[in-house]
This record gives C-alpha cells, structure tokens and sequence, in this order.
C-alpha cells in the first residue's frame, strides 16, 4: 500500500494524456468558457472555467480543477464564487489518513474529513459523474 502524503496529492506522476482528453471533452461543449493545462501549486492540473450564461447572477465565477495521475488517483474540486461566499466540493481519489482512497467532500465548504464514496474505475466514468452532479446543481440554483 502507498501511504499517505498528507497534501491532498498522489505518490504517482500526473497523466497528462488523461488531462489534455478531458480538456478536448470539455473545451467542446458550451457549458464551458476555458479550459488550460496549468501549475497550481506545484502540480498539473487541467483549470475549466464555467461559462457564466449558465449561472444566475448569484455566481460571480464557477471553476472546477481536475487533477489525475497515473495510477488513477484523481481529485476534482468543483468551486462557486459568490458575492458573500464560496460554494464547493470536491471529489477524490487518493491515499490519505482522513478517508478511504474514495471520498467526497460534501457542499457547501468541501470539508476535511469528507465522506466516504466509490467511484467508477475508468476515467471516463467519473467525469459525467461530476458534470450530472454540476447540473443538479446549477439547476437547483436557477430553482432557488
């Protein structure tokens, strides 16, 4: 077993192929203003920007980071920028001593430690997975 690393982060090397096809993925639907492969914090990570056309006036900005590495480890941080706060929550898939490797940190602060989950083993699973919980939401935002 790989142990924990303590920062959220996995022992394995980022897969940038697996970035740059989510970046095609989602660079091609509308629902999306940008997309770029990036440092953040010292880790490669694809940074999407929501189109703002989808979100009440209420949502200054909607990000979502993804990061994923080679031996499928992943985390997805889903965030809302409000006037007054920040609405997020992450999905995750990583050896550390809060969770099981599967978890989730619910909404509205994406606490730690979240709750633990099970997510699908092929990538291309977890992403609409991810987008069907960001359009409950937004739905849900519009409902408000």
């Amino acid at each position: 077993m790989v142990p924990p690393t303590g920062d959220g982060s996995s022992p394995s090397p980022t897969d940038r192929p697996i970035l740059e096809f989510l970046q095609t993925r989602l660079a091609s639907t509308q629902q999306i203003e940008r997309t770029a492969i990036t440092d953040v914090n010292g880790h490669l990570a694809l940074r999407v920007t929501m189109a703002a056309t989808y979100y009440p006036e209420t949502v200054e900005e909607a990000r979502l980071l993804i990061r994923w590495y080679t031996n499928d480890d992943f985390k997805i941080h889903y965030r809302e920028v409000h006037t007054d706060s920040d609405w997020e929550r992450r999905w995750d898939c990583h050896p550390n001593p809060h969770n099981t490797r599967d978890h989730f940190h619910p909404p509205p602060t994406a606490p730690t430690p979240g709750d633990d989950a099970s997510w699908p083993a092929d990538y291309r699973d977890v992403l609409p997975l991810v987008l069907d919980s960001i359009e409950q939401r937004i739905t849900n935002l519009w409902n408000d």
